[in-house]
């Protein structure tokens, strides 16, 4: 019987194996990686940039990757923090991948990084289904972005260890509706803990500093309800009495929903307190 192998499969079951190697190198050598995911125009790189300034002040050893098509503007604007920073380029490719991010880091990353920030590709699509290796997962929306976005990106937000609200600061102005968003998080992702910030008035960002060194130092992170999904892609190939594989229809092809992508599974088992956090309306 003829079979349509499924590449998209052996695509993420490859980068999952990367990702494997890289959380237990990085655990090695007492590195943590954030993984900060976002669609454009968030505010992504200007919250980065005062995490970095305020790690450094404290004397806490950080670096950062930042990644994008093209440009190295938020590599130069990083830098400025004082803390190691790399661009990487991905000409055109809409992600990061696990091996990518670990050819960039192999002599480059200084030995005594405490917490390694990876600023992935603007979209909220792509990335979401790629692990790099992280310890913890956050995806950012802005007030400016609308209360749907975790509606429209279920994969992303149902993934995220930690769900930050950015530019706040001018969440009057724009009519932004926080009971909203926090209804729509819960939807897709409950029990997340959702973190308001602004980068601009510093609101939020020591409460999130201190989450991220938390993680680092140990503490288990909140694990996404996605992660516990059937991973047909990576993990499972059951076939039925007709010998098709779950998902896969007559003619051989098999299809996929929006949140069964690529569910993987990060190594922590409960939530970790998130001082200041938002109290979900």
């Amino acid at each position: 019987m003829c079979r349509v192998v499924d590449l998209r499969q052996a695509v993420l079951a490859k980068n999952d194996a990367s990702a494997v190697e890289l959380r237990e190198h990085l655990a090695a050598r007492g590195t943590t990686e954030v993984n900060l995911l976002s669609s454009p125009g968030s505010g992504k790189t200007a919250l980065l940039e005062v995490l970095l300034a305020r790690a450094v002040a404290g004397g806490t050893a950080v670096a950062a990757v930042t990644a994008d098509l093209a440009t190295e503007n938020d590599a130069r604007r990083l830098a400025r923090a004082g803390a190691p920073v790399k661009q990487v380029l991905t000409d055109g490719l809409c992600h990061l991948e696990a091996g990518m991010l670990r050819a960039h880091l192999d002599g480059w990353l200084p030995r005594d990084t405490r917490v390694l920030f990876v600023e992935n590709v603007g979209n909220l699509v792509c990335p979401a289904s790629y692990d790099l290796g992280e310890s913890l997962r956050i995806v950012l929306g802005s007030v400016t972005e609308g209360e749907d976005k975790p509606l429209k990106y279920p994969t992303a937000f149902g993934l995220a260890h930690l769900v930050v609200i950015t530019k706040t600061d001018i969440a009057e102005a724009v009519e932004f509706d926080a009971a909203a968003f926090h209804r729509n998080v819960r939807q897709v992702n409950p029990g997340v803990p959702v973190l308001e910030t602004s980068a601009r008035t510093g609101a939020g960002v020591d409460e999130l500093l201190a989450l991220i060194l938390a993680v680092a130092d140990g503490a288990p992170v909140h694990r996404p309800v996605l992660a516990h999904q059937h991973e047909r892609y990576l993990h499972h190939d059951h076939g039925d009495e007709d010998g098709h594989s779950h998902g896969e229809h007559a003619d051989g092809h098999t299809h996929e929903g929006p949140e069964d992508r690529h569910p993987h599974e990060h190594p922590a088992a409960s939530p970790v307190p998130v001082p200041g956090a938002a109290d979900a309306p």
